[in-house]
């Protein structure tokens, strides 16, 4: 297309949904009488706590309170609308809707009292307005908890989502789409490609036309918006459509070619009119590596205390039902390279490594790791543990050591670590981990390029709040029995 051309483009007819699916605009009321229900519960829990702190005497103050929180009602949907709480580009990341819902509870908090004050309330009780804070913030954290759930569901199974068309034909290009089907709980459903090379069947998808063709495809689709690949499309078009396609109404997505760095480490800055992305340095030293000393043992001491009881019983278990050691000592490559040995129940029979010769045929796993679903070393007590992850009590021993951390890699075997290739070698920049995203990931089931991909994204965006949230998640994934096997 010559430069001097414009795309020809007209505003989207409307919103197109799967036809059996609600419209936008249908979500995001049902979503505000679902904020608006969470706010009233919150401010009822309010009074209820008033009530059962305070004496009778001291009970009258209510009305006064019940006025402000008639006046506060509107006031917090409004905070919620300006914190873009119902723009799903908004909210994507749970880290970033918590900031806006605690934003929009400290302005219609803020409001209550300033309400009070210019209306002259005699009384206002601290405690009420602590509580109108807390219990509706948490009623709203909880509400949008099972909201996110329930519009990841309808987004799998395709009862919602967003018809997009794929700018350009490179590599990358073709991976955006197959991410959008990797994803489709993320609500992407690509429809085709334009640009200058004919891909042929990719996935589903094709070739709809070149990239002045843009609009006609856009029609022809019914698509709302594009996704545009930078390394496909000239700048000078990038530019060009991007301004169009947004001042017609349709949603503009730019892929910068870059994968597996967090979002909260990119900047974007201006350089002349140029569009920079500065990417934040990963700090691991000084205080940061104190604090995740101190998280990793308070942790350790913790589970061990805890789970004292367990361990007794999975020692008597392993002694009475198989012959050999109730912990299994193995030798496992730690950081910059320091073999160290890990510690585990044993839940496989004594002889166990000498068997795994006679195994290797049936390997499950891709790349150097050995994974059976049946392993027939294992013990029935064994595959007990395994299924809780008691097994995994032990390890903590070796993190109060300072061999291991609470979240890490997966300690690997020297064995495998010799067919690893250089880009692995990585991950022995920070200490292996108990459990790690490739834990709440998918765990055994996740492949060798997927596991060795979830432990460089955790090495290079490391931060203290990732090992706590990977922390919760070993929760849920321990509970739904998603151990190892």
């Amino acid at each position: 297309m010559a430069p001097h051309q414009s795309l020809p483009v007209s505003a989207p007819t409307s919103w197109r949904y799967p036809a059996d699916g609600p419209s936008p605009r249908a979500l995001k009321q049902r979503l505000a009488l679902a904020d608006g229900a969470a706010v009233a519960v919150g401010l009822l829990a309010a009074f209820v706590l008033q009530s059962l702190v305070r004496s009778e005497a001291e009970l009258g103050v209510q009305r006064a309170h019940l006025v402000l929180a008639v006046l506060s009602f509107p006031v917090w949907m409004v905070a919620l609308t300006a914190n873009k709480l119902y723009q799903a580009r908004s909210t994507e990341r749970r880290g970033e809707e918590l900031k806006r819902l605690v934003n929009a509870a400290l302005v219609s908090v803020g409001a209550i009292v300033g309400i009070a004050f210019v209306a002259q309330f005699k009384v206002l009780s601290r405690l009420w307005v602590v509580a109108v804070l807390v219990l509706v913030l948490t009623c709203l954290v909880v509400e949008r908890a099972i909201a996110r759930r329930v519009f990841t569901r309808m987004r799998r199974d395709g009862r919602i989502g967003r018809r997009i068309v794929i700018v350009g034909t490179d590599p990358d290009a073709i991976g955006l789409m197959h991410a959008t089907q990797r994803r489709p709980e993320l609500g992407y459903h690509a429809v085709g490609f334009v640009g200058p090379d004919d891909l042929g069947p990719r996935g589903g998808c094709s070739r709809l036309g070149d990239l002045d063709d843009v609009n006609d495809v856009l029609e022809a689709t019914k698509a709302t918006g594009v996704m545009i690949s930078l390394a496909s499309v000239p700048p000078e078009v990038v530019n060009r459509m991007t301004r169009q396609l947004t001042d017609a109404g349709y949603h503009v997505a730019l892929s910068s070619g870059l994968r597996d760095i967090d979002l909260v480490r990119f900047r974007a800055q201006d350089l002349d009119g140029r569009t920079l992305v500065y990417v934040e340095q990963t700090r691991r030293d000084g205080w940061r590596a104190l604090a995740k000393r101190t998280f990793d043992v308070t942790i350790a001491l913790i589970a061990l205390a805890i789970s004292a009881p367990i361990s007794i019983a999975a020692a008597i278990a392993i002694k009475l039902t198989s012959p050999g050691a109730i912990v299994f000592a193995q030798e496992r490559v730690g950081r910059d390279g320091h073999t160290f040995r890990v510690y585990k129940f044993r839940t496989m029979v004594a002889d166990a490594e000498a068997r795994k010769a006679e195994l290797e045929a049936l390997n499950e796993a891709d790349g150097p790791m050995f994974k059976m679903t049946k392993d027939p070393r294992i013990t029935k007590v064994g595959a007990i543990l395994r299924k809780l992850s008691i097994d995994e009590i032990p390890q903590f021993v070796n993190v109060l050591k300072g061999e291991m951390s609470v979240v890490g890699p997966r300690p690997a075997l020297a064995s495998e670590v010799e067919q690893w290739t250089d880009d692995v070698h990585d991950r022995l920049r920070v200490l292996p981990g108990i459990t790690g995203m490739w834990q709440v990931s998918g765990r055994s089931n996740t492949t060798f390029d997927e596991y060795k991909r979830l432990d460089l994204f955790y090495v290079d965006n490391w931060s203290l709040a990732h090992d706590l949230r990977i922390v919760l998640r070993t929760f849920g994934a321990v509970l739904a029995s998603r151990g190892a096997r």
